[in-house]
């Protein structure tokens, strides 16, 4: 299963917000929507607020309502870095 995941870490300004592994994360960039995926290449974007969805390694998603701030991505390792961020419960 090597390389068909990736790392993700969400952090806001005052506390952790999620980590853990995903198979694909969905961002609200500046420029619209954006997908990252694993082997992704190299990328440093500002997003704008709105809701990160992250795909589980088993296809459960978790959504994530966040404020401006930025990405990055490297070597199958994506930070979320924003003013604030907080999980979002959802119905099945």
């Amino acid at each position: 299963m090597a390389g068909l995941t990736m790392q993700v870490n969400i952090v806001a300004a005052d506390h952790p917000v999620w980590h853990g592994t995903a198979k694909s994360v969905t961002i609200p960039a500046s420029e619209g929507g954006m997908g990252i995926l694993p082997n992704h290449e190299p990328v440093l974007t500002v997003i704008k607020e709105g809701t990160i969805v992250v795909v589980d390694p088993d296809g459960s998603r978790r959504s994530f309502e966040v404020t401006d701030g930025f990405i990055s991505f490297d070597s199958n390792k994506l930070t979320v870095a924003v003013e604030r961020g907080r999980d979002v419960k959802m119905a099945e």
